[in-house]
């Protein structure tokens, strides 16, 4: 028979509390089990030494016997120094999947048409301000009468 070392979880909602267990593995989870080794509750801080309540030596036994743990309780069988745990390290977790790269990539695109066509705007903006300043029509077309008018005063 397979057996497995596990946590079983107990306890209220959004209050839980785990009971570690050995059990077959083929049981549900908060099913039948054959021994109670430990508990765990992780409601309280992590100081705390009531956090993980473990019998280290019927782990040793259970661990002896071929008793695989899960994950979490490997964890606490390490801290309690019944059986080393392999780090696990997966560098690949974090890097983005093909899909998300794409549309990074046509992110930063657009971005960089916006960016241009920003530029652009401003190199323009700032050339229609460096031009000439003409005088407006207007003001051209109300100094000519005023001449006009000077020169009929100097002949009359």
């Amino acid at each position: 028979m397979a057996t497995s070392i596990r946590l079983s979880r107990g306890g209220s909602k959004k209050r839980p509390y785990y009971r570690i267990v050995v059990a077959d593995s083929r049981a549900p989870r908060d099913g039948k089990f054959i021994e109670r080794i430990g508990s765990y509750n992780p409601v309280l801080p992590k100081g705390d030494e009531k956090r993980v309540i473990l019998d280290t030596e019927r782990a040793k036994h259970w661990v002896a016997a071929g008793a695989q743990p899960t994950d979490r309780v490997a964890r606490f069988l390490d801290a309690a120094g019944v059986k080393e745990r392999a780090v696990r390290n997966n560098p690949n977790k974090a890097v983005p999947g093909q899909k998300a790269k794409d549309r990074a990539e046509d992110r930063a695109a657009k971005i960089a048409e916006a960016q241009e066509a920003a530029d652009a705007a401003r190199a323009a903006a700032e050339e229609a301000a460096k031009a000439p300043v003409e005088a407006p029509a207007e003001e051209a077309v109300a100094e000519a009468p005023a001449e006009e008018a000077a020169a009929e005063q100097a002949e009359g």
